[in-house]
This record gives C-alpha cells, structure tokens and sequence, in this order.
C-alpha cells in the first residue's frame, strides 16, 4: 500500500480575512512543494478565534462597545451559502452537492453565498492538496466553529459545525447539529480514506468520539485552540482508542500589546498577569528545572539541638523549657519541594498568546511528528502507512469487536452510523 504524507502548521489568523484566504493558498502551494497530500489548518483559523474578548458582556449587561465588537468579528466570518437547518446542522447533502435555489426573484442565476466556498476549492484543486481548515462561518444571523473538507477533485465534500462551543464561546457561536459529525471518504493514490475533525474541546466529549469511531475512520482531525501541554496527551490517546491517525492544528500567535492575556482551554481567558514577588531560596536541576526551597519560619527562640542518622534524616532532640519559654502545641508539619518553571521559561510563555502545538500521532499512540511550538510559519508533515489502523484492530475496534453492542446501545440523532468501509 502506497504511503500518505500527513501535512499540518500552526499559523495565525492575519488582519483580514482576504489574507487570512490567501495564507492558506500559500500553505498549499508549500505544501504541494513538500507532497503533502492532506493539510490540516486549525480551528477558526479564517475569521479568528478572539481569544481575550469579552465582548462587552456580564451577567445582565451587554455594552455598546461589546456589540460594535461582535459586528465587526460576524463581518470577518464567511459565508459558505449554506442555510441554518435543523438544529443548525445546514442543508447537509443538499449544500454539498450545490443543490439549494441559486435563483434570484426574477430566475436569474447567483451565487450563494460570499464565494468563500469556491476561492478554497480552487485553492485545492490548483495545488493538488486536500484542505481541512477551521473557520468562521456565518448562516443568518448567527456565526458557527465550523471545519471544512475540500478535495481537489471533488470540491467540499462535508462541513462540521462545532456542536458545543467551549465556556464564553457560547455567547458567540452558535450549536451546530449533531448530524454534521458525518465523515466522509476521499481516496489517494489507491488508498481509502476515511476521515472526520473534533473541534477543540469535542474532542473532550466521549461520545463525539465514539460517534467517529463508529464510522469506522482511520484519519482523525483535531483543529484546536487549546495550547496546553495536556492536549498531546489526549491525541495520542485518541490514536490508540480509535486505532486511527491523528491529525492536531492550532494557531501560534505573539502577544502583542494589543491582546490580552491568553490561556488555555477551550476558550480563551482574560485577566491581568500576578505581580512579580520576591523569589525564595533556590536550586537548578540539571534538566533546567528551578526548585523553590521552603522558607525557613522566623524563630523567637534559639533552634533546638538536632543530629543526623545514616540517611540524612534530621532528628531534633528535645531539651528542658527555660524559665521564659512556654510550650507550643505539637503539630505536624510536612516539607513540600515544588517545581517550577525556570523564569527563562516563563517569559517565553508570556510572549506568546498561543503557543501551537500542532502533531501528528499514530494508531498506537506514537508522536511522529510536532509538536509545533511557538512556530507560525513551518510546516511539519509525516509519510503513514494506513494499514496500520487495520493492523491496531486486531486487538482494539472501539466500534467493534471492543464495543459490546449487545449490552451499549449507541445512537445520534441525524446521523446513520454504518461503518464507511476501508
């Protein structure tokens, strides 16, 4: 079986959204360059995730500031011609396969849409390159964390719309359906592909993970903003549970002194960095790790006699009160060493907003390529051989033979979870 090169960055959103477009044209043409076959960009990467923002909002109040804000970030969105639909999952197969009314009131042809949809589909079909890239996506009056998949022979074939936005997102974006966690097939150089994208902290739900298990995929993509170390660990788990490859994206963005303080997690969080207090007592590792002593507490009185035993254990004798000492209350207390970040480290944290992180994982939960830290402008990429999810399933089918569907009924609304074969 002929291998796949799995290709993914960590871009940031660019000031406009015609530039953001043509940024991904750029990372396409690269990545043609470098025969990557499937380019994963991360989520809301057209349009922004505004991570820091309020938009005005408290319990009670929206302010007039807050709603210029959101008009301007709904401006910023794309319009992909697709409808709300129930459960704002679109029009679904209608919207692929471009069979919603494109005539005006008086019978002449237009175009649905802001032509988003066919500049990205040129986009691929020019460089050869499946596109998978998050975006913001506006349907009536309402914005969507949407992904889309565009092949370069077929066009968009499917669209996710996030089915729960993360914490504050919810004030901005609306819930996709259910039904839009459908995967879809695309086939390259003889080899099936089936594949399907998470959004960001879906990936923490475990039942929109078995909804992609289920569909039987062997590519999982995970477009993210939540730049913790943690996330890796949830990959590579997600590569051994669905015995599939995994393909993580998120955005590397500078601090600037415009942005506020980012954290990480589904959504972004705002607040003002601590001050800066006086360090205690110290020692470096020799792995770079600063290690904060405990501060020794202020005595009245003189410290008690104390020996050695053989393993370094110090042993306090006790000794007669004088005349003017008064006898403490026995307590307990417990010596705790903390580690910390090197402040080399932490500055390098607070330069940036977000720091990536993008990967690639395999089924067995090996990391072969990223992560990508702090480096919006490259591109990693990794040469699979996709039989070995057929290899993973001979011990683990979390769909299948791992399921026990006799005894675990699983169902989604809108969506049939017949499994797409290999």
């Amino acid at each position: 079986m002929a291998t796949i090169r799995l290709g993914t960055a960590s871009p940031g959103t660019q000031s406009t959204t015609a530039e953001t477009i043509a940024l991904v044209d750029s990372l396409a043409q690269r990545s043609a360059a470098s025969n990557i076959d499937i380019l994963v960009l991360p989520e809301a990467f057209i349009g922004g995730y505004p991570r820091g923002s309020s938009f005005g909002c408290m319990i009670g109040d929206r302010s007039a500031e807050g709603r210029e804000e959101f008009a301007k970030y709904f401006d910023a969105a794309i319009d992909l011609g697709d409808t709300v639909g129930p459960a704002g999952g679109g029009a679904g197969s209608k919207w692929v396969k471009r069979q919603l009314a494109t005539l005006d009131d008086d019978g002449n042809d237009v175009t649905r849409g802001d032509g988003s949809r066919e500049e990205l589909e040129r986009i691929a079909r020019d460089s050869g390159v499946f596109i998978v890239v998050g975006c913001i996506e506006k349907a009536g009056g309402s914005l969507y964390c949407s992904v889309v998949y565009t092949c370069p022979k077929e066009g968009m074939i499917g669209k996710r719309r996030k089915v729960l936005p993360t914490g504050s997102e919810r004030l901005i974006w609306a819930q996709g359906a259910p039904s839009t966690l459908r995967a879809v097939s695309t086939t390259i150089r003889g080899v099936r592909i089936n594949l399907a994208a998470a959004i960001c902290w879906e990936n923490y739900m475990p039942l929109v993970r078995q909804t992609l298990y289920a569909q039987n995929i062997n590519l999982y993509l995970a477009p993210t903003a939540d730049n913790r170390d943690a996330w890796l660990g949830l990959m590579r788990t997600v590569g051994v549970e669905g015995r599939c490859f995994v393909v993580s994206s998120n955005m590397a963005v500078p601090r600037t002194d415009k942005t506020g303080s980012g954290g990480g997690g589904g959504g972004g969080v705002v607040g003002g960095g601590s001050p800066v207090r006086g360090r205690r007592g110290s020692t470096i590792t020799e792995d770079g790790f600063e290690i904060a002593l405990p501060r020794s507490p202020r005595r009245a009185r003189p410290r008690r006699k104390s020996v050695f035993d053989e393993n370094g254990n110090e042993i306090v004798l006790c000794r007669e009160l004088a005349d003017n000492e008064v006898e403490s209350p026995k307590t307990t207390t417990r010596t705790t060493t903390t580690t910390t970040m090197t402040t080399a480290t932490a500055k390098t944290e607070s330069r940036w907003l977000s720091r990536g992180g993008s990967s690639i994982v395999t089924p067995f939960g090996d990391v072969i390529a990223g992560p990508q830290w702090e480096d919006p402008d490259g591109l990693i990429y990794a040469d699979v051989d996709f039989r070995d999810c057929i290899r993973g399933r001979l011990d683990l089918d979390a769909a299948g033979s791992y399921s026990r569907n006799d005894s675990f009924k699983f169902s989604v609304e809108g969506l049939d979870l017949d499994p797409l074969p290999y």
